[in-house]
This record gives C-alpha cells, structure tokens and sequence, in this order.
C-alpha cells in the first residue's frame, strides 16, 4: 500500500472512529467529507481493512448509500456486522438498516474539518 492511500486510510479510520454509538454512515458520506468525493470505493477498501488497526475501528457503523450491509462478509461470520448494529438499538431488515435516514451521521455536517 503506498504512502498516499495509507494516509487516505488512516483518515477514513479517523472519521469512522467519531460515529456515535447507534449511529451509522455511509462510505460516499465518508469520502465527501474528506474531500475526495468520487473515493467511496477506497472507502470501503479501508473499512475491508479496519480490522488490522491497532485501535478498534467501528467498521460496522459503516453502510452503502442506501444503508445496506454491503461489507457484512468482511467480519468473522456474514451476521456480526448486524448483530453489532442490533446491539446498538440499531434495527436490520433483509440486511438493510430500518430507517437509515433517522441513524445517519453526516460528517460534513457533524464535524468541521
């Protein structure tokens, strides 16, 4: 992995480390908020890396655009990323957060770069 992504990734762990608990965001709104707006899929690239950091990176909290599981074979078994979501208060139908809009963290409108 080169320097430039490797920061790139560490900003997206950053970013996803400040989601609040029962809370949940997407990888578009990660990548706008850090200016690279068409990197959503680098984003992901990060999150299928999360799990190597040293400090934990709440890489469950992290959804597609419409508030899909789309990263949910990327943790031990097909349902912690749902079942770490449910212990959040956080409802999964059909692998899709029920009212995603009401649980959406905006980073660009929550932080302030």
């Amino acid at each position: 992995m080169g320097k430039q992504q490797n920061d790139f990734f560490d900003q997206v762990f950053q970013v996803v480390r400040l989601i609040p608990h029962g809370r949940v965001t997407s990888y578009g709104a990660i990548a706008n908020y850090l200016g690279a707006k068409s990197s959503s899929r680098v984003v992901g690239y990060a999150m299928n890396a999360a799990h190597s950091q040293k400090v934990s990176v709440p890489a469950h909290r992290v959804l597609n655009r419409n508030g899909q599981l789309t990263g949910k074979h990327h943790f031990k078994t097909p349902f912690e990323m749902q079942e770490l979501l449910e212990k959040e208060k956080i409802v999964v139908e059909n692998d899709t957060v029920v009212n995603f809009k009401k649980h959406f963290w905006d980073p660009v409108i929550e932080l302030t770069l």
